[in-house]
């Protein structure tokens, strides 16, 4: 899982890099990618669903997450 967890950030990042040169995407300062990630077996529908609930409202943290070079509070 380890190697494909890494080709994968290794993969999206130089194509994030190659969008920043040619198409102006903003830049990221430091890492695209967290240096860890979190892999668990899902066991069943109910944690399915949450996990899929999570995903979905996740993103709206954002503004508040510490790992955002824009957060300010």
């Amino acid at each position: 899982m380890f190697e494909i967890i890494g080709a994968f950030k290794s993969i999206t990042t130089n194509g994030y890099i190659n969008c920043v040169k040619q198409n102006n995407w903003p830049p990221f300062r430091k890492r695209l990618w967290q240096l860890q990630y979190h892999d668990r077996i899902i066991r069943d529908e109910d944690e399915l669903n949450r996990i899929r609930k999570y995903i979905i409202e996740n993103p709206l943290n954002w503004e508040q997450d510490e790992n955002n070079p824009e957060n300010l509070g």
